[in-house]
């Protein structure tokens, strides 16, 4: 593709890319010739959504998400075993990716702004959407807890997707963010198994097996990279997939969550990555051509209009319930740390996805809510997931060249008071 400005004009090679990927979802969501016309449009709208997601200046990860509502409940097509699997396997290295983005030196010196904002973001929300679940909406508790715990949640993977297309994962604000949103996520993460998920004989395992990759992998990387590396078969990407496969499969097995364990597994892995660019830059396009459009498709299939529609008024309420909570915690403390670009931050901070998911779907699979209410709590989250995100990228998005030029002048004046 050829970048002009904000502009990217799709090569004839791109088109085709894009002809493939709709023929792929013909395939697999609506087999048969009978279908082939629902192919056929889908394969149309993934090229017209990367016109818009272009042209309009938004995130193609929005794109993904209103592709699969649309897709979901116009066509009625439901998400498949496949699709589940590499949708989950995607928020996994995303989560990987996003830890492997942070600077371990810059989060240590922010490390009061980060927890104040990553706490502030999970505290608020989880409290106030509990409360109003249970006196307003007349849900029981634990369902009360459930939407607490979904409606807290920042997502780590819109929030890196955001940053690494706008290129702002090497800024203050972008390291900033990170390091917030994996504290919220860990918030969010304890809660969830502190209050419903009862661990088996296998989560000692997943523990010892966590540790030991996050131990080992450095100690491995540099080795297995350099006697084995370049090669056309891309060893260093099958084996963090390999690592992260394992942790994602024990993760079920013991009803816990592999997401912080990949998070900190790509954390101890970035100093390695910040040396060696082309291998980061190479497993980020694999995870971004490929993994992370089924992610965010499965994501807006998750969402049922007809329930939706029924309950205008609850939806609502609940929006307002996520918003409103994570706006007012989190923007004093975002106007103390990053004064400059506050509003861009607490819009980011607002939204949710991955986690949110996991909760609502975790609440349906053990009878604590019922299919209207996951409907419900899923489609606030995916809209927590578009609409900050595409307000703060419409009028308060960042320039990434300028906010690296600001970061290299504030770096010279700290070194210059030590002189």
């Amino acid at each position: 593709m050829v970048t002009q400005g904000r502009r990217e004009f799709i090569d004839p090679a791109g088109k085709e890319r894009f002809n493939r990927f709709g023929d792929l979802l013909m395939q697999c969501f609506a087999p048969g010739k009978q279908h082939r016309g629902i192919g056929n449009v889908m394969r149309d709208s993934v090229r017209k959504n990367i016109l818009v997601s272009v042209e309009a200046g938004v995130t193609v990860a929005l794109v993904e998400l209103t592709l699969g509502v649309v897709v979901g409940n116009v066509f009625h097509l439901h998400s498949q075993d496949w699709l589940d699997f590499v949708a989950s396997f995607a928020s996994i290295v995303l989560t990987f990716l996003a830890g492997m983005e942070v600077d371990p030196g810059y989060m240590r010196r922010r490390l009061e702004a980060s927890l104040g904002i990553g706490v502030a973001s999970f505290a608020g929300p989880f409290v106030v959407a509990s409360l109003v679940a249970y006196s307003l909406l007349d849900w029981t508790v634990r369902a009360s807890l459930i939407a607490g715990t979904a409606l807290s949640t920042t997502s780590l993977a819109v929030v890196y997707a955001v940053l690494v297309e706008r290129g702002l994962t090497d800024t203050a604000i972008g390291k900033l963010l990170m390091s917030a949103t994996f504290v919220t996520d860990l918030c969010t993460a304890l809660a969830l198994s502190a209050i419903f998920i009862k661990p088996n004989l296998w989560f000692p395992v997943f523990l010892v097996v966590s540790v030991a990759f996050v131990l080992a992998l450095p100690r491995i990387a540099p080795w297995f990279f350099g006697r084995y590396g370049n090669r056309v078969i891309e060893p260093e990407i099958k084996l963090v997939f390999a690592s992260l496969l394992v942790l994602m499969v024990l993760a079920n097995a013991s009803n816990g969550h592999a997401v912080l364990p990949a998070f900190v597994l790509g954390l101890v892995m970035s100093r390695h990555y910040a040396e060696h660019r082309e291998e980061q830059k190479r497993l980020r396009v694999v995870a971004f051509a490929f993994l992370t459009p089924f992610f965010f498709l499965k994501g807006g299939l998750n969402v049922s209009l007809g329930a939706v529609v029924a309950n205008l008024g609850i939806l609502a309420l609940l929006v307002v319930t996520k918003l409103a909570p994570k706006i007012a915690f989190v923007a004093p403390l975002a106007r103390r740390a990053a004064p400059r670009h506050a509003a861009f931050a607490t819009l980011l901070m607002s939204t949710g996805l991955t986690f949110g998911t996991i909760s609502s779907l975790y609440g349906l699979n053990a009878g604590i809510i019922d299919k209207t209410q996951f409907s419900l709590l899923v489609t606030v989250v995916v809209l927590s997931a578009v609409v900050p995100t595409a307000i703060a990228e419409r009028w308060f998005l960042p320039q990434a060249e300028r906010e690296r030029r600001f970061d290299r002048r504030l770096a010279y004046a700290e070194s210059e008071e030590y002189v």
